[in-house]
């Protein structure tokens, strides 16, 4: 996320003569990342992205905070100075006002009710949020953006005589509950959001999100109910992306804010209530704090941060640069430190990596030595179990024989997914039709590309990734890495896939490979490996031929040794035998049979096959000594034998 924020309102929490540029030097050097600062009249506005761990810098006075400990650091005066709310008086009319929480739901709750003029918005507050992005409307909606520019907690404004019975009920929607927000645009709740209504069932505000416009301020507004609500992360992200609805509030709450910034929150909105439309409280002040932050210690040693870091820091450094983000040192004994985790920091900061790596950055990475680390031992490393090293060799092999790598897509639509589709994995919530399920086969995704291609007379396309694989509704869906390709050619038979494929198998150590038919029909060809199935091709077209392997069950097989033979030195005897086949029969299965009879049988291959009529060229050899016809004429008695019997073949004279 990207914030924009004033240099002059910067400093109005940082004291230091340091140039907008060398701020922006450190901070990116040891914090955030400015990326870049652009001159507005007499002033510097610095844009910065802040990772979305770090909801504390979205704001000035975090940004201040951090800005002020990263000079300290870099040896340059800086002094942070932070927000100090002014005190406030008991009011003695108390305006009536029932706010009824949901635990579950909304962390803390703090507002008050004050009577308000609607006037023009002071000149510096519409200058500050305008440079941040944000458009001014009214002095009142102006204010609760300021307060959360410069707080970092985002704040609402009801008008409080539109609210019936000042009444405020948080609860869950129900799905089907239909409400109007401020841009007038009108969304049907999918159940479970964070809703208040009026007590009579009305939603009258979609919390952390978003205002309706049921209960929004107007030019006739005369008080106000000012609202600040720390609400369940998971349900804020949840609405806010299943409505479409990205506000700076729901972008945001949806990072776990700190809950105590909602006090400071409010004490700084009445303030400029106050000065902007001379606002005064109606009702003393309702704080409502079921879930309070508790305390987070962790411990840490200073060996550890030394070892992590690789450089000999020394004790009152560390504990320095820790004050200086205010995080308290408890305690120290020799060089253990336990360490105090500030509120705005506990959901990032949880173990004592955590901590040094606080220590890292704002000692400046830079300043740490570019040295690897010793190799304290060897270990021997594998490339049979690196699965990268494969996929690395099987997508050159594919490159250099023609093959063109796609990446496609996960997410399918109806059409384009295999099967019934009450077997997908369904997103709830799709961006778009057209990406609804999560595919299980690659083949789809790559005819598509065949077809957006259709003026090319061929091609050959490969690509490996996961299909997924439908488990309970507890459970993640199963990932299975999948290699697919098509060959799409005039006149693509059967044969050319077999042979691609039966070369592969050949270049990663796997041999023992055999094609068999489908028995649904000719149209598909299981792939066997060691009487496993790891895949198959698909006859379509008479142009388009694909195949699918299942690349874990590949892997499994894949071997990179290589043995050598030497070439015998002793001739072979060749010889040929026709056989006629009255029943369809696999070649593959035929050659198998043949093999299997005895060890002097080296090789067997299909010569020739005309009709019902196929001959097969067989070699006999022996390592260590000349055949002769005496020693071949029992073992082509087995083989006519095991022919005939199996396969119920006649021997062609």
């Amino acid at each position: 996320m990207n914030i924009k924020i004033l240099d002059s309102w910067l400093r109005q929490h940082i004291k230091t003569k340091a140039t907008p540029e060398k701020i922006a030097e450190i901070l990116s050097l040891t914090s955030v990342s400015v990326e870049r600062i652009e001159k507005i009249d007499n002033d510097f506005i610095y844009d910065i992205e802040v990772t979305t761990n770090r909801p504390d810098i979205m704001s000035v006075i975090g940004l201040a905070r951090e800005t002020a400990a990263a000079l300290k650091q870099s040896g340059i005066d800086a002094t942070y100075i932070p927000y100090l709310p002014k005190g406030l008086e008991k009011v003695k009319s108390n305006t009536k006002v029932i706010i009824k929480n949901d635990a579950r739901l909304v962390n803390r709750i703090c507002a008050v009710v004050m009577d308000v003029n609607i006037k023009p918005t002071p000149d510096i507050i519409t200058k500050r949020i305008e440079a941040s992005g944000i458009r001014s409307l009214n002095n009142l909606i102006d204010i609760t953006n300021y307060v959360m520019l410069e707080i970092g907690h985002p704040t609402h404004v009801f008008d409080y005589d539109r609210l019936l019975e000042s009444t405020l009920i948080i609860r869950e929607s129900k799905k089907g509950e239909k409400v109007t927000t401020l841009d007038n645009k009108t969304h049907t709740l999918l159940g479970g959001d964070i809703v208040a209504d009026n007590g009579k069932g009305e939603i009258i505000d979609l919390l952390g999100i978003m205002g309706t416009k049921n209960s929004v301020v107007t030019n006739n507004t005369k008080r106000i109910l000012f609202f600040i609500d720390n609400n369940d992360p998971v349900r804020i992200r949840k609405t806010s992306m299943s409505l479409g609805i990205r506000t700076d509030a729901a972008v945001i709450n949806e990072k776990n804010i700190d809950p105590t910034l909602a006090m400071t929150s409010l004490l700084a909105g009445i303030e400029l209530y106050k000065e902007s439309t001379d606002g005064k409280m109606l009702s003393n002040i309702i704080d409502i704090y079921p879930n309070k932050v508790k305390p987070k210690i962790v411990s840490v040693t200073l060996k550890k941060i030394q070892t992590l870091l690789g450089i000999n820091i020394n004790l009152s450094t560390v504990i320095q640069i820790l004050k200086s983000l205010e995080f308290e040192v408890v305690s120290k004994k020799n060089d253990q430190l336990v360490v105090s985790v500030p509120s705005f920091r506990t959901n990032d900061v949880t173990i004592e990596e955590d901590i040094c790596e606080e220590v890292a950055r704002l000692y400046g990475y830079h300043n740490l030595p570019t040295l690897l680390p010793p190799l304290s031992s060897i270990q021997h490393y594998s490339v049979e179990k690196n699965s990268f090293y494969w996929e690395e060799r099987i997508k050159n092999i594919l490159k250099y024989w023609g093959f063109t790598e796609m990446y496609t897509y996960s997410l399918v639509s109806e059409d384009l997914f295999d099967g019934p589709v009450e077997n997908a994995v369904k997103l709830s919530n799709p961006l778009t039709e057209d990406m609804l399920y999560l595919r299980k086969t690659l083949i789809p995704s790559l005819l598509q590309t065949v077809r957006e291609n259709k003026n090319r007379e061929s091609m050959m396309i490969f690509e490996i990734a996961n299909i997924y694989e439908k488990t309970d509704d507890k459970h993640l869906p199963n990932e299975i890495p999948m290699l697919a390709g098509i060959v799409k050619k005039q006149d693509v038979t059967f044969f050319d896939v077999k042979g691609i494929l039966e070369q592969l198998f050949a270049d990663v150590g796997i041999s023992n490979i055999q094609f068999k038919k489908n028995k649904e029909g000719i149209e598909k060809i299981h792939i066997h490996c060691n009487n496993s199935v790891i895949g198959e091709v698909e006859i379509l077209e008479e142009t388009l031929i694909n195949f699918e392997i299942n690349f874990v069950k590949l892997l499994s097989f894949v071997n990179n040794k290589k043995v050598y033979t030497p070439i015998g030195k002793y001739p072979p005897i060749i010889e040929d035998i026709a056989f006629i086949f009255e029943k369809p029969i696999t070649v593959g299965d035929v050659i198998s049979e043949i093999k299997s009879q005895d060890p002097l049988i080296k090789e067997v291959s299909l010569l020739d096959a005309y009709e019902h009529t196929k001959t097969f060229h067989i070699i006999y050899q022996h390592r260590e000594k000349n055949l002769t016809s005496e020693d071949v004429a029992p073992i082509r008695e087995k083989i006519l034998k095991a022919i005939k019997e199996t396969f119920c073949a006649k021997i062609k004279e």
